[in-house]
């Protein structure tokens, strides 16, 4: 299969096992969506709400371009940057479709055996399940008329 760089949009969820050794496999899906321009590495880094976010290479430099423009004069933008920067970790799958999660990734998402692995358009979320589902049963708080202005945004 010729891969295409208009690729690196996921979406979906599997679930899967991290090992002893803090690897983890990303689903066969989504290591064919990933464009060839990649080679074959991912951005991890920390999410918002306890889980991991992981970039194709070609989408994390696109964040890194826009970060870099943001004035380090600025406190807000320095805590910023350094937050979405400090734990990021360039991971390329081996030949059996696993990457290997970094510690201190893995004690922030609070991971340990079972893992979900989300796609989330431009980039895949790796989440401990039980933090999943209490974020999901949250989900009653979020106001239903600002969902549905942006629904009626997005959907067609």
């Amino acid at each position: 299969m010729v891969k295409k760089a208009t690729q690196n949009s996921f979406y979906g969820q599997y679930s899967y096992s991290l090992d002893s050794k803090g690897r983890v496999n990303i689903p066969a899906r989504f290591r064919q969506l990933l464009s060839s321009d990649n080679d074959d590495t991912f951005i991890i880094t920390r999410g918002e709400d306890n889980c991991i976010w992981a970039y194709p290479l070609v989408i994390w430099k696109k964040i890194e371009k826009e970060l870099s423009k943001l004035s380090a004069v600025s406190p807000n933008n320095r805590h910023f940057i350094r937050k979405t920067t400090r734990y990021a970790t360039p991971v390329k799958f081996d030949k059996q479709g696993r990457i290997i999660l970094t510690k201190p990734l893995i004690e922030y998402a609070g991971l340990d055996k079972d893992v979900y692995i989300i796609g989330a358009l431009n980039k895949l979320e790796i989440w401990n399940p039980e933090i999943l589902d209490k974020i999901d049963s949250n989900d009653s708080n979020l106001d239903p008329t600002t969902l549905h202005e942006l629904a009626k945004e997005i959907i067609l």
